[in-house]
């Protein structure tokens, strides 16, 4: 369970293919407070640690989570944004986030808004989708590569997040450009309302 509030960026150093299994070797200022079996979201995917050595921890995603994620675009040298579970004492800062990742989107368009900026993303609509709650709201909570935001201006295929200047600076939204595919995770509390209906 993750709040969507990221910790920092990490800076990938090593891809290593093993059958339809990628591995991904990071580097990050919290590596050395993880351990084996520990969870972390990497774009908003959660994911296992496998192996650390030294500065750097390794994680494996699979193929179903390539497919449905940005992951497998990443290139050595990429940042990523991480968030560790969250801590079950404190302030929920952000939104419920399960960190599995319904879909991806590409950015359509950035506008500059006096200091701060308006993504809008795009993704592709499937009626029996929104059905089971995958969709946007005015004013509701989306996920985007690991980040908890808020929904501006949704439509059937689409939706704006206005991003403040510290998010665009800590967060990789300081490297999304037009064309950029980013990993979307719908809010939870709408598909279990979506699902409640259905039946």
């Amino acid at each position: 369970m993750f709040s969507g509030i990221v910790e920092e960026l990490a800076t990938v150093v090593g891809i290593t293919h093993d059958k339809d299994n990628i591995d991904f070797t990071l580097k990050c200022s919290f590596t050395n407070e993880l351990g084996i079996d520990q969870s972390v979201a990497h774009n908003g995917v959660c994911l296992t640690v496998v192996k650390l050595s030294g500065d750097t921890y390794t994680v494996t995603a699979m193929r179903e989570t390539l497919d449905r994620s940005n992951l497998g675009l990443l290139k050595v040298g990429n940042r990523v944004n991480v968030e560790r579970s969250m801590l079950m004492n404190g302030r929920l800062d952000g939104h419920i986030v399960q960190g599995h990742v319904d879909m991806t989107a590409w950015c359509e368009k950035i506008e500059d808004a006096d200091g701060s900026k308006y993504f809008t993303f795009k993704y592709l609509f499937d009626k029996e989708m929104a059905r089971r709650g995958y969709f946007t709201v005015d004013k509701g909570s989306v996920t985007v590569n690991g980040v908890s935001l808020t929904v501006c201006n949704p439509t059937e295929d689409s939706f704006q997040v206005a991003i403040i200047p510290y998010t665009l600076e800590h967060t990789n939204f300081c490297d999304i450009e037009v064309g950029t595919k980013v990993n979307l995770e719908f809010d939870i509390l709408g598909k279990y309302i979506a699902r409640l209906q259905a039946l």
